[in-house]
């Protein structure tokens, strides 16, 4: 029934229960963006810590009061971390590694998923059901027994065992591209078929070029995973040239343990890439998530 003024006049309380209903949204938008804002300023207080420490003298670093913003900027400090340390050489191989693994992870999970939601064959759902299970096997299991492989193989020691894995798909960006590619529109493919298209034609003239952010999202998993990882190339690694740049922090931190204004300036060099990159592919990165979970097939 539509609610007009004359009403309203006649119903003095319609009035004042949609004035304190506003007032209650208004409320708990106002206490909602307090505790967003404490929280966001909770998780931003360390990143500025780490960078105002980076800019400072060793002395400088422990004194009461917090010193937040340096009196003196001391920029210097992110060129010595370069004649310390083959730093530029730790971010290049991290930059390498990333590539690599990220080009494998797209490729190979967008060819599997293909198969396991655009094609019609027998026992899809089982394997994809043990694909998906596989998710739930720590990888600590598996750890030992792909070091022996890999060092049986002569891969120890090499780039080999932090890339080439990539390459033969993940379970989790598999799921993630496969639920994608249920909520394109089956008719594109029979269109395509219809036209003599193959399927591996299909798959990269009609839908890959519609899996935009699915594709952004595994990429920047796939990215921040090897660019973050520190136990893979700990363990299979072993020469400093081919350091990354996770190792190349706990070298300089042990190397230069009294200098904190060197390891903390080196620390804020390593978080920028990912910052960078999340940024730039924020919106397909979150949109990529939205509707990879919207399909129910």
């Amino acid at each position: 029934m539509e609610v007009t003024s004359a009403t309203v006049a006649r119903r003095p309380g319609l009035l004042d229960f949609r004035h304190s209903r506003s007032v209650r949204t208004q409320v708990s938008h106002a206490l909602l963006h307090v505790a967003l804002l404490v929280l966001g300023i909770t998780f931003i207080v360390p990143f500025i810590w780490v960078v105002s420490t980076s800019l400072k003298l060793p002395g400088q670093i422990f004194i009461s009061p917090i010193q937040w913003i340096p009196s003196n900027p001391r920029w210097e400090n992110y060129v010595e971390i370069f004649t310390y340390l083959p730093f530029h050489r730790f971010i290049l191989n991290s930059f390498f590694l990333a590539i690599l693994e990220a080009s494998g992870a797209v490729i190979a999970s967008t060819i599997v998923a293909y198969g396991m939601s655009r094609i019609h064959w027998r026992g899809r759902d089982a394997v994809f059901a043990l694909v998906v299970t596989t998710m739930m096997l720590p990888g600590v299991i598996t750890l030992i027994p792909t070091f022996v492989l890999f060092k049986w193989i002569g891969w120890v020691g090499t780039y080999f065992p932090l890339w080439v894995p990539a390459w033969f798909g993940n379970a989790f960006f598999i799921f993630l591209m496969r639920q994608y590619m249920l909520t394109i529109p089956v008719e594109l493919d029979e269109a395509a078929k219809i036209d003599g298209a193959s399927h591996f034609r299909t798959l990269w003239q009609v839908v890959v070029p519609l899996c935009g952010p699915a594709l952004a999202t595994i990429a920047i998993f796939s990215v921040l995973g090897s660019y973050n990882s520190f136990m893979l190339p700990r363990i299979y690694i072993s020469q400093t040239s081919m350091y990354t740049i996770q190792l190349g922090l706990q070298l300089f931190q042990g190397r230069f343990g009294n200098f904190w204004h060197l390891v903390m300036a080196a620390s804020t060099i390593s978080i920028l890439p990912p910052i960078i990159l999340f940024f730039v592919a924020q919106k397909y990165f979150v949109q990529g998530i939205q509707l990879s979970g919207l399909a129910g097939r």
